[in-house]
């Protein structure tokens, strides 16, 4: 989801895809994961299947499968959270699993799964462990990265990050996808 910023209200966001105005920060989203991201055209169309909520890439020697999730990161002197939408990679049982089940309302389980995307403000985000959870009512999982894995993104998500830090990088994403110069 892209959004502009309202000129005469800076707190409110203009969503360049439904049109309307928003005063919530927008979430910080990926459209794919970076594995997508890497493939040539060529590769996505011959290799790869990239809808709304599931990804797959079909290698000759392995199939790599990926779902979207949500993120929720703390900040430290707002009651706000910055929100992300990413991808995370799941074993073959798992993805099947949550496929089968992604019309139903009712299931709430969990899976471990692989963060799937560089986040910009840190150095390489790929391959993070997390915790998935699935939700009721089809909202998308949420994801918490393991708290012992030694990464800034992972020392942020548990201390949280500033007011300031979190409307930079809402802004810089804001500046990359006018650019176009982002999977965001």
């Amino acid at each position: 989801m892209f959004w502009k910023r309202k000129k005469n209200k800076p707190s409110d966001f203009i969503c360049v895809t439904c049109g309307k105005i928003h005063a919530d920060w927008p979430a910080l989203t990926f459209t794919s994961p970076a594995n997508y991201d890497c493939l040539s055209e060529r590769d996505k169309s011959e290799l790869g299947k990239l809808e709304t909520d599931f990804c797959e890439i079909r290698y000759e020697n392995q199939k790599d499968r990926f779902i979207r999730v949500t993120l929720h990161q703390k900040i430290k002197d707002a009651c706000e959270h910055l929100h992300y939408g990413l991808w995370v990679s799941l074993s073959d049982k798992n993805y099947f699993d949550y496929q089968e089940n992604f019309e139903n309302e009712k299931h709430e389980t969990g899976y471990f799964g692989w963060l799937c995307n560089n986040i910009p403000e840190y150095e390489n985000t790929q391959l993070i462990p997390c915790d998935v959870y699935t939700k009721s009512g089809n909202r998308r999982p949420e994801i918490f990265p393991h708290h012992d894995f030694d990464h800034p993104f992972v020392r942020d998500f548990y201390n949280g990050i500033s007011k300031k830090d979190a409307e930079k990088r809402i802004f810089d994403m804001m500046k990359r996808s006018e650019n176009n110069c982002s999977n965001y």
